[in-house]
């Protein structure tokens, strides 16, 4: 066993185990105490938070520290790390999506080929209790990923994309900004070919390809990325679903925040939106709000809601 390899052998062994005595590591390592004390030692240096018991035999533990250490993953880690990341990027908070998001940037551009696939596989055979029937397409975390990579860095990006008809082109832009509603991403983006500002579906995209061309971002139309994609979705032809509800964005951002755009329209209610195709999928968001709701859009909605609450009578 090399050097380096033996390291990363201990350095996992201590994220995998609370205590470990010395004896025992120095077999799993196949190496004298001695060595196992130098490259404890050398853990510290590069600051690891390893704690010693120096009692009968001697022994190490993997304190919690004041920053985050390097981690090592085997594979079956590495996969459940990134099929929970991209649940929590499609249906955590907004915080914790965006957060997640991050994450994966740093995660899936390192991780295997092989592992990435499995990653993949896992996620879309797997559906939460709490999904609609109808929820979107998943996305690829590696075009996600890439987007993000793009937007952060000012990187001219190119993709393969399929409009909402099932047609095919090419695309060459620069991205801004990333989008959450509800359960789908859109990319906000300056189309260098047709000289205008686009919106993009990420569950459409595909083979994205950084240009490696740096750009000096332009100014989004009216300022703000997300009225860019509410504007883009009202003119869709898709329903725009809005409500008002009688709830504070903190009560209800853990209730539908996962579903629904929440806008607060003063401290005691909100305006709620997102887009969507299936409006049973939107009364059950509504729902789950557990508040007053009120000037429901479309009629569509309100007649569907209405006749629910008939059902219960």
């Amino acid at each position: 066993m090399s050097t380096s390899t033996r390291f990363l052998r201990l350095l996992s062994l201590l994220q995998t185990h609370r205590y470990w005595s010395g004896d025992e590591l120095a077999e799993r390592l196949d190496v004298s105490l001695r060595t196992v004390r130098r490259d404890i030692d050398r853990l510290r240096d590069l600051g690891y938070p390893v704690q010693a018991d120096r009692g009968v035999g001697g022994g190490y533990q993997l304190a919690s520290g004041t920053a985050l250490p390097p981690l090592v993953l085997d594979d079956d880690e590495a996969v459940a790390l990134v099929v929970a990341l991209q649940s929590t990027v499609h249906g955590g908070s907004s915080a914790l999506a965006e957060a997640a998001l991050i994450a994966m940037g740093k995660v899936v551009p390192v991780l295997p080929a092989r592992l990435r696939k499995r990653a993949q596989a896992l996620t879309a055979s797997t559906v939460p209790l709490n999904s609609s029937s109808s929820a979107p397409d998943p996305v690829d975390p590696a075009v996600l990923v890439t987007f993000a990579q793009a937007c952060r860095d000012h990187e001219r990006i190119a993709f393969d994309y399929k409009d909402a008809k099932g047609v095919l082109s090419s695309r060459r832009v620069e991205p801004v900004q990333l989008v959450n509603v509800g359960n789908r991403y859109y990319l906000v983006a300056f189309d260098l070919d047709r000289d205008d500002w686009r919106s993009f579906r990420v569950d459409r995209a595909q083979n994205p390809s950084p240009r490696a061309l740096r750009f000096t971002p332009r100014a989004i139309p009216g300022g703000d990325a997300a009225g860019f994609v509410r504007a883009g979705l009202r003119g869709s032809g898709q329903p725009d679903v809005s409500a008002r509800v009688q709830a504070s964005a903190k009560e209800l951002e853990p209730l539908i925040g996962r579903w629904f755009q929440i806008e607060a329209i003063d401290t005691d209610s909100c305006l709620v939106l997102t887009e969507n195709t299936d409006l049973r999928w939107a009364a059950f968001g509504l729902a789950m709000s557990q508040a007053r709701v009120s000037d429901v859009q479309p009629r569509e909605l309100r007649e569907l809601l209405d006749s629910w609450i008939a059902n219960l009578d």
